[in-house]
């Protein structure tokens, strides 16, 4: 099936591109495959805010943020680590603590706005509508970080980006053909991301 493509609407094509694709999506480069696939839950970071529920226990549920030094504090826990856990084994050490003073507590952790730690976080460089960072989650692709960032800018030259990734502790750099995923929705050219990855996309020469 041929997508359709144009940038005056690009989400629609490539949106209705991958429902009419369907399966596991393999990466354009070998070695981006075998890297892209070690994806983890997300980790807690300063400044994400937190939902926690306390079943049956009203007064004790609330939503909070994670402070500048890592830490929640909600009634009857003071100052427990949250940075770099799982929501779930935060869940776990509060429901330890509340057993102090609950029967048999059950505990739940949503991350309702998402930072992550730095090195949970993807930076995207250049020429995109919103340049920053962008916070991991389980099987990211590059799209959903063009996504994230408003798409190319007029002037992007998205099929000479590169990423650069950490693979077995060093740093190597990959090509990305941006511009045939979100412009000709050329779904191929999809990728997964990793935590810590840099996306560049360079300025067309004209």
């Amino acid at each position: 099936m041929r997508c359709p493509g144009g940038w005056s609407n690009w989400l629609v094509p490539v949106i209705l591109c991958m429902a009419a694709c369907s399966g596991t999506l393999p990466p354009p480069d070998p070695a981006l495959s075998a890297s892209a696939s070690e994806t983890g839950e997300y980790l807690i970071g300063p400044g994400d805010t937190l939902d926690v529920f306390v079943w049956g226990q009203p007064d004790l549920s609330v939503t909070v943020p994670v402070r500048p030094d890592g830490r929640v504090s909600t009634p009857l826990i003071d100052d427990l680590v949250a940075v770099g856990k799982t929501p779930t084994q935060l869940a776990a050490e509060m429901q330890v603590v509340l057993s102090e003073y609950l029967r048999s507590p059950e505990v739940n952790v949503i991350v309702q706005d998402f930072v992550g730690t730095f090195g949970s976080q993807i930076r995207v460089l250049g020429q995109v509508t919103e340049p920053g960072t962008v916070p991991f989650r389980e099987r990211m692709t590059l799209l959903d970080v063009m996504i994230e960032v408003g798409g190319l800018t007029r002037f992007a030259a998205g099929n000479r980006g590169r990423l650069v990734r950490n693979v077995d502790g060093s740093s190597e750099e990959f090509r990305l053909r941006v511009d045939d995923l979100v412009n000709k929705g050329r779904i191929e050219e999809n990728i997964l991301m990793q935590p810590g990855d840099i996306v560049i996309i360079p300025e067309a020469v004209f």
